[in-house]
């Protein structure tokens, strides 16, 4: 196995860049066949990758079953995430962040998984009807029964997490955070420096956007991003004009466009870790390479310049979607 730099997630030593599980059985359309996407996990692990994120809702559970599958026998190899409160009951996608259900939600992670401990379990979003202190003291209850180790958040805002830090450490704050995300800045970032807890980016390259995979608005069916603004028209013509120019920033340094973000994202703090998703080896062997990059100063400020603020158009999530994200919005940001 090769060795990356590593950053800390709560008690846990991990790589500075992990692996987002997501997308091998969830929200980009056809997934890869079981047996390619266990070939990804395994070389994922072999060149040093010991951060795996999956989720209870992600392919309705099969992300995790796939996991077990697929690496669980070199389970020393690596730290596992997954999340509750977003769960599917009856098949369909449910939120609900009472105690009873994330109990019911992490029981269900464990089975699948075929473990009876993981090392960190995320909120996956705040329950709005749910006080965050009742969510999190239901976590805490089955860390003390040893079933996970510790406890994180996602898409959460710096008053929430406080709120929750304060019934019990918090270990990792995962939200989305790229060069065209920067709504962690906001607060997030900062909070998680001040009580120790990392930040875990996800869509460090925008869901594909700047990783040179969204040319025009054609996607397959399932494919999350057909519902979302800023990736669809007129919006999303008016966005590919910045991205070229990011795209022409990274071929100039001799970077892909997802080594160039990544490579960024990582910039932004020690205690930011990166969780790109992908279906090919070829491109996880290009996204490993950005642990060892480090960008100089008026890089920086040129991609700043790119994607100065007010610059890509539309929301990140639907209307629907973003009801269910708590984390601060930006000055002037569309919200759908």
């Amino acid at each position: 196995m090769t060795k990356l730099p590593t950053r800390a997630l709560g008690p846990y030593t991990v790589s500075s860049i992990g692996l987002g599980c997501m997308n091998l059985n969830h929200a980009y359309g056809t997934p890869p066949s079981i047996e390619d996407a266990a070939a990804l996990l395994n070389r994922a692990l072999d060149l040093g990758i010991t951060l795996l994120d999956t989720a209870a809702l992600y392919g309705l559970g099969e992300n995790e079953r796939l996991i077990a599958g697929a690496v669980m026998h070199r389970r020393s190899e690596f730290t596992l995430t997954t999340k509750c409160v977003l769960d599917f009951v009856d098949g369909k996608r449910s939120l609900d962040g009472s105690p009873d259900a994330i109990t019911r939600t992490v029981e269900g992670s464990l089975g699948r998984l075929g473990t009876d401990h993981v090392d960190l379990v995320y909120l996956h979003r705040l329950d709005k009807r749910v006080p965050v202190e009742e969510s999190v003291g239901a976590l805490v209850r089955l860390k003390e029964q040893g079933k996970i180790g510790a406890i994180g958040l996602s898409e959460m805002s710096a008053a929430t997490i406080r709120r929750a830090h304060a019934v019990h450490p918090i270990a990792a704050v995962q939200s989305e955070y790229s060069p065209v995300v920067r709504n962690p800045e906001v607060a997030v970032l900062e909070t998680c420096r001040e009580i120790g807890a990392a930040f875990v980016a996800f869509s460090p390259v925008a869901r594909g956007l700047l990783a040179g995979a969204v040319r025009q608005a054609d996607y397959a069916a399932h494919d999350i991003r057909a519902a979302m603004p800023r990736f669809t028209e007129p919006n999303l013509a008016h966005n590919r004009r910045a991205v070229d120019a990011y795209d022409a920033l990274a071929a100039h340094l001799g970077l892909t466009p997802a080594q160039l973000s990544l490579a960024w994202v990582l910039s932004r703090g020690a205690h930011v870790i990166p969780i790109p998703g992908t279906r090919s080896i070829a491109h996880l062997e290009e996204d490993v390479a950005a642990a060892h990059i480090t960008l100089d100063p008026e890089t920086l400020v040129q991609i700043d310049v790119i994607f100065a603020p007010g610059t890509i158009r539309g929301g990140r999530y639907a209307a629907a979607m973003q009801a269910q994200i708590d984390t601060e919005t930006l000055p002037g940001e569309e919200l759908a």
